[in-house]
């Protein structure tokens, strides 16, 4: 752009003068945003694939309901391993139906957390994120579709129950999901919080443990692998050997029937791969290496 408006007369003296710096870069409310926040926070794209999820749970889970018989549990990480669907009979009548939702990026946005960490440069610490909990239920934003689907749950009798990782503060927390126009959450009722199953562990299994006690899960969702089984965060497991166990098999059949993910490209446990695991053998292209021709058969699923 600058080019353009540069005079012929100028240019005649490009070759003994300094060509001036470009404009400076804008700081501040001017400056832009990290490109998976544009995504998460700003855009329609995410506001869409959102209100997408949330409108399939709903609708999952009010279907399930109005099923004329014993309803059975969706299947869900307990104890280390993934338990099959269990009937929700209790005596002559059966336990409350429920879906399990994590919190943070699945009902409410922390977008006042990552405004203050972006314009800052300062990284996650638990002292601040605890102030966080605690002070900023005023900033949070919830999650495009969530207040219907959550509305829409209530109406069918359904409960919404919320297992988070938070950890400083069960009131923060129900403030936070109240004013977001999401409704009351109860601690140790219809909020658990780490710590709640006596672990302190962002592990989710032993708390899926305790709500299934009470309630018949028919359906969860959430942003990480973890909300929906404790097995996909193994540490010693690999990226790609996390992404196969999600995407094949049993375990895949289950995504939109009964597990239903929300996006969140900007933290957490699926931000993990080194460029060999993200771009394995087969898929690394150049100009100079192309073969001439496509393979002819691609694997179903990748």
């Amino acid at each position: 752009m600058r080019a353009a408006l540069v005079s012929i007369a100028a240019l005649s003296l490009a070759a003994c003068q300094t060509v001036p710096d470009a404009a400076a870069p804008a700081t501040g409310l001017d400056a832009a945003a990290p490109s998976s926040m544009q995504w998460l926070y700003g855009s329609g794209e995410a506001a869409g694939a959102s209100i997408q999820a949330w409108r399939g749970i709903a609708d999952y889970a009010i279907a399930r309901s109005r099923e004329r018989r014993v309803p059975q549990s969706v299947s869900m990480g307990i104890g280390g391993e993934v338990a099959e669907p269990q009937s929700c009979a209790r005596g002559d009548s059966w336990k409350p139906l429920a879906v399990v939702f994590d919190v943070d990026e699945t009902v409410i946005l922390n977008q006042g957390y990552e405004y203050w960490a972006t314009t800052t440069g300062a990284s996650f610490s638990k002292e601040t994120w605890e102030k966080w909990e605690k002070t900023g239920a005023s900033y949070v934003r919830p999650v495009p579709g969530a207040v219907t689907g959550i509305r829409r749950l209530r109406e069918a009798g359904i409960t919404p129950v919320f297992n988070t990782n938070r950890e400083f503060s069960p009131e923060g927390a129900a403030r936070a999901i109240a004013a977001a126009g999401l409704g009351e959450a109860i601690h140790r009722d219809t909020l658990f919080l780490r710590g709640d199953d006596g672990v302190n562990s962002g592990d989710k299994d032993g708390r899926r443990a305790l709500i299934a006690e009470r309630y018949c899960v028919i359906a969860l969702a959430g942003d990480n692998l973890g909300d929906f089984a404790d097995v996909f965060n193994d540490d010693s497991r690999t990226p790609p050997e996390r992404r196969e166990r999600a995407a094949r098999g049993d375990l895949a059949q289950l995504w939109g029937n009964g597990w239903f993910v929300l996006p969140n490209p900007v933290y957490g446990y699926s931000l993990k791969g080194t460029m060999g695991e993200v771009f394995p053998e087969g898929t690394r292209w150049s100009p100079e290496t192309a073969p001439a021709d496509a393979p002819a058969i691609m694997n179903e699923g990748n």
